[in-house]
């Protein structure tokens, strides 16, 4: 099999995934939770196992509530982190709770945690065990601190992929079971995102770069200022993680339906 076959074989749906951060109080994340499951509803091509996977990632003490707003439907619920481990670890809250309570993707490494929290590329590889354990989806955020060739970020990229799943002959399995988003810390928070032909050439290597790794090829989404119009434009991610542009769910209901409009090529396929 070679490489352009691999990467075509193994495409995912379009994936647009959301996180309120701490930008919402919990009043208001109930409201917007409400919202959310509204324009979800208002599209019936987003279905449990359609062409487009939406994960919503709110802060943690609304979980419970977001929840029941999406029992039965076809929103995925996210986490923004998870513990390493289990019982003595005051403050944590373990990848097997979430789990329980139904949690399908958790978000770790993202550039926030490893530079305003200390987390290393070792505590980002435990994290990514943990939820794995578990059986969520890690949605494993990657991505350089400033900009640079894209060859350059791709490996850069990579790097970081692969401490995180570790070593070993479990790796090609564990690489299948990732989500990437791939966030170039310059771009997060910036006043516009980084440059599609830019984000296309990295995604582009790093996927090339993967599958002559594995022929388990997760998925790659863009985070990093993304916002409505953006998607059109990247025709080599798998969809986008959204931050506060998603706020207001109007602008999340034009995203999902770029997502929808079936205008965009297959990621990896140019």
């Amino acid at each position: 099999m070679t490489i352009h076959q691999t990467i075509e074989n193994a495409l995912p749906a379009t994936c647009i995934g959301v996180s309120t951060k701490m930008y919402l109080g919990y009043g208001a994340s109930l409201r917007w939770l409400e919202q959310i499951q509204g324009v979800v509803a208002d599209r019936p091509g987003i279905y449990p196992g359609g062409p487009v996977r939406v994960v919503v990632i709110p802060s943690y003490p609304v979980l419970e509530s977001a929840r029941r707003i999406f029992v039965d439907g076809p929103v995925l619920l996210g986490a923004q982190n998870c513990s390493w481990g289990e019982g003595a670890l005051t403050g944590e809250v373990s990848a097997a709770m979430l789990s329980e309570l139904g949690v399908s993707v958790v978000e770790i490494g993202h550039a926030e945690r490893r530079s305003l929290f200390g987390e290393s590329d070792a505590v980002v590889a435990l994290k990514t065990k943990a939820a794995l354990a578990a059986g969520l989806e890690p949605l494993l955020c990657v991505g350089e601190d400033v900009r640079m060739a894209p060859e350059d970020a791709a490996g850069h990229c990579l790097a970081q992929v692969m401490s995180a799943i570790g070593s070993g002959g479990r790796q090609e399995k564990h690489l299948g079971r990732l989500l990437l988003a791939y966030e170039p810390v310059w771009a997060i928070g910036a006043p516009a995102p980084a440059p599609a032909e830019y984000v296309n050439c990295v995604a582009d290597t790093l996927r090339r770069m993967l599958a002559e790794r594995s022929e388990e090829i997760p998925g790659i989404i863009y985070g990093g200022s993304a916002g409505p119009g953006l998607l059109p434009e990247l025709e080599s991610l798998d969809g986008l993680f959204l931050g506060r542009f998603a706020h207001d769910p109007e602008n999340f209901g034009i995203v999902l339906d770029e997502a929808l409009g079936g205008q965009r090529p297959a990621a990896g396929a140019r």
